[in-house]
């Protein structure tokens, strides 16, 4: 039990960082509602334990290869760019959730916009991978069932802090007007780009 409650801390706190996946669960939630949020929340998740276990697997080693590096690292950011322009696009139209977007057509197609999006940065396989190497030295994840009760305990916390993040958004919604929520679209979006940028920077300049 004891990697099992570690996993869920790492998770939920990994999870809790501002980022881009956490500013499209928010936009996302207060144009679709929690549904979409949910989905959004639940594909987080799935790809917080898919890069935690290729980091239990020392896949991170493929990214020592700099050509691999920067192709992902490239494609990554070019993703979050997408992203953020189809988020400020819907700022500015006029009538409230008209947007039609695909990530908002149902919580399947919002599942499948947000598996893109959180896999978009592979990058973070190198933290899933200093996480395991990090639980391996204090005995965390020393067997085969103690990685299994790790990789559970992650996905949990991870899906805890997104869904108590899709709930909350959906609660703050109800007070929000169409013209809060093109602000929200509008930061989203800004904030996306940055990220976007930011990784693009750093891929290029090798960090």
């Amino acid at each position: 039990m004891g990697a099992l409650v570690i996993g869920f801390g790492i998770g939920f706190l990994v999870a809790a960082q501002i980022g881009p996946i956490s500013l499209l669960l928010v936009r996302s939630t207060l144009r679709g509602g929690v549904a979409i949020g949910l989905a959004i929340a639940a594909s987080v998740a799935v790809i917080d334990v898919s890069y935690a276990s290729l980091g239990a697997l020392g896949a991170s080693r493929a990214l020592t290869i700099e050509p691999a590096r920067i192709a992902l690292g490239v494609i990554g950011a070019a993703v979050m760019a997408a992203f953020a322009a189809r988020t400020l696009w819907s700022a500015f139209r006029v009538r409230l959730g008209g947007e039609g977007t695909a990530e908002l057509a149902s919580p399947r197609a919002a599942f499948a916009t947000g598996l893109a999006a959180t896999a978009s940065n592979p990058l973070t396989i190198i933290s899933w991978a200093a996480v395991f190497a990090a639980a391996s030295t204090a005995s965390v994840a020393d067997t085969s069932s103690a990685t299994v009760l790790l990789l559970l305990g992650i996905g949990l916390g991870s899906l805890t802090w997104k869904t108590t993040l899709a709930v909350g958004t959906t609660l703050a919604r109800r007070r929000l007007g169409e013209r809060a929520i093109a602000t929200v679209d509008v930061g989203a979006g800004v904030g996306m780009l940055g990220f976007a940028g930011l990784l693009g920077w750093r891929t290029l300049r090798g960090d």
